[in-house]
């Protein structure tokens, strides 16, 4: 199978206005897959149509190698998901709504709730009510019941919401774990690029409703994005001088009085003597490496 999803010009209409269109997306099996936009892109709207929760207006997705249609119940029992904010029964206990979600898919694993409540550390407040579920609390529950039937699949839409830096780190630590040790292929949506950086093999990059670029992330981190970043008092002089002095094209102004300077010629030191021989301060210079957060700025501005 060369994908586990598959979606084929994939559009979504709401009355007259498009809200994703022609969306190609690509997830292989046992990757994961980083789905990444602005706020309004469509990822919600385009993982709604994943699992079944809003029908295309045109175009289709396939699942397993299946097309997905509207009785396709026996593809989504190998799926789990959160899409938006996960909703349980509140007066029912932690416990309670695992077990009644087991019974509903026809999972019946010895062992299966009481592992997952330790796995998402939730066993000290098994028995409370949800209602009495902090926020966090509540995303770790609702990740607790994406995976507790062990899926093939798993689609999380913005599943560390809610979290402090430590409970992001539990999720991310798991979702490693849930895809290299039991082979569970996964599509995460966050706005929180540093995050996706962190654990995606594939990043998929939307912006007003298309889809802007599928890239992996070995793939961005081998395109020549380092750079030199210069820190100067007259940025206009300086860019003069890189161009006729240091014989440099390829670098970019940037606010603050910054330059980011791509070329793979240029030598700080050499920068800076020149620079400063012609009456212009240097406040700072030093390499960097553009971050996922560089690159999905830089390809939804061009987009604008």
């Amino acid at each position: 199978m060369a994908y586990i999803i598959q979606t084929n010009h994939l559009t979504k209409r709401i009355g007259s206005k498009d809200i994703v269109q022609d969306i190609g997306l690509h997830v292989r099996e046992g990757e994961i897959y980083g789905f990444v936009g602005p706020n309004g892109a469509g990822k919600t709207s385009v993982m709604k149509m994943i699992t079944n929760l809003w029908k295309p207006t045109g175009g289709n997705v396939e699942l397993f190698g299946e097309t997905l249609t509207p009785g396709s119940y026996g593809i989504l029992k190998r799926m789990g998901s959160i899409i938006e904010f996960p909703v349980f029964y509140e007066h029912m206990t932690g416990r309670e709504n695992l077990k009644l979600h087991c019974e509903y898919m026809g999972y019946y694993a010895p062992g299966a709730v009481e592992d997952v409540l330790e796995m998402l550390e939730l066993t000290a407040d098994a028995e409370r009510p949800v209602k009495n579920y902090s926020l966090g609390m509540k995303e770790r529950l609702g990740i607790a019941r994406a995976v507790i039937c062990r899926p093939k699949l798993l689609i999380l839409d913005e599943p560390t919401n809610g979290l402090d830096p430590a409970g992001m780190k539990q999720i991310r630590n798991l979702l490693k774990r849930l895809c290299t040790e039991y082979g569970v292929t996964i599509m995460i949506s966050s706005h929180i690029l540093s995050e996706i950086e962190s654990i995606a093999d594939t990043v998929g990059i939307i912006a007003h409703g298309e889809m802007i670029e599928e890239i992996g992330m070995e793939e961005v981190e081998e395109m020549n994005l380092a750079y030199m970043e210069l820190g100067v008092a007259d940025v206009k002089r300086a860019a003069f001088l890189l161009s006729e002095k240091c014989g440099l094209g390829n670098f970019k102004i940037m606010e603050g009085g910054k330059i980011r300077i791509y070329d793979k010629r240029a030598v700080p030191g050499e920068i800076s003597r020149i620079l400063t021989l012609n009456d212009v301060e240097v406040m700072e210079i030093g390499r960097k490496t553009e971050t996922l957060e560089d690159y999905f700025l830089k390809m939804t501005e061009v987009e604008k």
